[in-house]
């Protein structure tokens, strides 16, 4: 069977096509993964970081600086940082940013709360 003139390199456009439209879908997980693995870091610069805030204030410390520290050795901000009730009964709560890389529909900072409390009976 033979093929008319106008026909000839669709097989070429239509190639070129798909292979666009799988590069575009590729690099859309990639951002996407990306954004997933920040929210997951802040997450656990968040926790760390409200652990050694407790840590610090049942030692008599100022935790809100441990929090700071702590954050930052994770790739983070601290954003927030209360401490909740007394000296034998406390809780205290921090609030990391962290920022993401992307394109505008990937969110530029993701946030992660935490809390903790005394850690010896």
């Amino acid at each position: 069977m033979r093929r008319g003139p106008d026909e000839a390199g669709s097989g070429t456009v239509l190639t070129i096509g798909g292979v666009v439209v799988v590069l575009a879908l590729a690099v859309m997980v990639l951002f996407g993964v990306g954004a997933n693995l920040a929210v997951h870091r802040a997450r656990t610069a968040a926790d760390l970081a409200a652990l050694s805030a407790a840590a610090e204030y049942d030692a008599g410390e100022e935790p809100c600086g441990a929090a700071t520290r702590v954050a930052g050795e994770n790739g983070a901000a601290l954003a927030d940082c209360a401490v909740v009730g007394d000296a034998f009964d406390f809780v205290v709560s921090v609030t990391v940013s962290l920022p993401v890389f992307g394109p505008a529909w990937v969110p530029g900072q993701v946030r992660a709360s935490a809390h903790a409390g005394r850690l010896s009976g």
